[in-house]
């Protein structure tokens, strides 16, 4: 029974390393770690569970950071045939398409915004202004390194600055997506998402 204790840890560690987002892989690798913390306590090897201790905390603390808002994101306005946004949209085009089935890259966007994480594109949105501080989203979407970070929380809390004061959603989306916008505050209205940005 001590020896599947052992096993499970072991197998949770090594499978958050296969974990594409940073967020994902933090969480399983916690769980991993303290498992094997205490199967290390149970057989008495000290060295290996306070390594594991360790590896719990330094987990946690970046997990804490990774939820904060206020981290070293950076918004970079572009255009939407630009080659860093071309690229991104080419490199991503398959994952884009399951979370956005009927999007596509010729679709006329007057408004393009990457997110970018110490140096990194971390997240791309697209959209088209109707007027009166509102604008119609076309994409927004998450690498999925840091689909579970907080770039939406940044993107929305720097748009108003932009004079962007409402977002709305109104194309097909995966229900992954969908369940994004909730959590994010969008409420639906007559097959629309909408957001009011504070």
């Amino acid at each position: 029974m001590i020896e599947m204790i052992g096993y499970l840890g072991s197998a949770l560690v090594v499978a958050s390393m296969l974990m594409s987002s940073v967020v994902k892989l933090r969480v399983i690798n916690t769980i991993g770690s303290g498992i094997f913390a205490a199967y290390a306590v149970m057989i008495h090897s000290y060295p290996t569970a306070l390594m594991n201790v360790c590896l719990v905390g330094i987990n946690i603390y970046n997990l804490i950071k990774l939820t904060q808002k206020n981290q070293s994101y950076d918004l970079v306005e572009g255009t939407q045939g630009e080659g860093l946004l071309r690229y991104l949209l080419d490199y991503y085009r398959q994952d884009i398409q399951s979370y956005f089935p009927d999007f596509s890259t010729d679709a006329a966007a007057d408004l393009a915004y990457i997110v970018c994480h110490n140096g990194n594109p971390a997240g791309v949105l697209l959209g088209t202004s109707s007027g009166q501080g509102t604008l119609q989203v076309l994409l927004d979407y998450s690498t999925p390194t840091y689909r579970d970070c907080s770039i939406g929380a940044y993107l929305y809390s720097r748009l108003p600055s932009r004079g962007i004061n409402t977002l709305v959603f109104a194309g097909k989306a995966s229900k992954a997506h969908i369940a994004y916008l909730a959590k994010m505050g969008f409420t639906e209205k007559h097959g629309a998402y909408i957001k009011h940005l504070s």
